[in-house]
């Protein structure tokens, strides 16, 4: 992830009244809790709603051990992370693990999800074959480009009509964030209690985690990542989100009318 140097202008904080309400949108359980959630836990203490939507139970994601109780551990575990930091609302959708699919299916899926939560915000991950982390994996990148797209299908009355239907009206959510993205707008300031109840989030994936030949212990790698993005706000420790408000007119039509008007 490239952050500002010290001359460059710090990542500033959102507004505190941005939103209310969010929906985090990922591939997989513990998607969220890789540094994520201990945003979710900074927003959740300030009384804001956060719920998860996953669209897969990860039943794929332990060689060791056969998909359907792999899916059973993997809920469990997603649960208890969701719980350290205060979120209560977890929604599985049970698709495929490992072959997510793109397409107007999975697109409608998302998208009831976000008319019947109505968030102010959706956050998702990175839809980039190479992000912050390095190179992105299949199903992160699918859930990515899908959610991106189902946030507008959402507030589309003639988009997927059928969900009128189920008395679903539309939605048209302000922010779209994303995590792991290498050109972040905005930050989440972490630090102490926040950071703490991330570092459980993703300790709760245990069973998981210990699976993973070599993986750094969750308070380790936490820590070294937030504290990275930390020097980007000038705080100890910080989650970088890029941000897009779909309430602010479009940068290029900004841009157009300052050349306008000094011309």
């Amino acid at each position: 992830m490239s952050l500002p140097g010290a001359a460059a202008v710090r990542v500033p904080p959102f507004p505190d009244d941005a939103f209310s309400r969010v929906l985090c949108v990922v591939a997989h359980p513990d998607d969220v809790e890789y540094g994520t959630s201990s945003a979710v836990a900074a927003w959740t203490a300030r009384g804001i709603d956060v719920s998860y939507l996953l669209l897969s139970r990860g039943e794929a994601g332990m060689d060791a051990c056969p998909p359907d109780r792999t899916r059973e551990l993997r809920t469990r575990e997603q649960l208890r992370a969701a719980e350290a930091v205060g979120v209560s609302e977890v929604v599985f959708l049970d698709h495929p693990d490992g072959v997510l699919e793109y397409g107007l299916g999975l697109r409608r899926d998302i998208a009831r999800v976000i008319r019947g939560s109505r968030p102010d915000a959706v956050l998702i991950g990175s839809w980039d074959v190479e992000f912050a982390a390095g190179l992105n994996q299949a199903d992160h990148r699918v859930a990515g480009l899908a959610a991106l797209d189902a946030v507008r299908d959402a507030g589309n009355r003639w988009v997927f009509p059928e969900l009128l239907d189920e008395g679903l009206e539309p939605h048209a959510a302000r922010w779209l964030l994303v995590g792991g993205d290498p050109r972040p707008t905005h930050g989440v300031d972490v630090s102490g209690e926040p950071l703490e109840r991330g570092i459980a989030s993703l300790e709760a994936h245990g069973e998981y985690l210990a699976g993973i030949p070599g993986h750094p212990p969750p308070r380790l790698m936490i820590t070294g990542i937030t504290a990275l993005q930390g020097r980007a706000m000038g705080v100890p420790h910080a989650v970088l989100l890029r941000a897009f408000d779909f309430s602010a007119p479009p940068p290029i039509a900004l841009e157009a009318m300052a050349a306008a008007s000094s011309a």
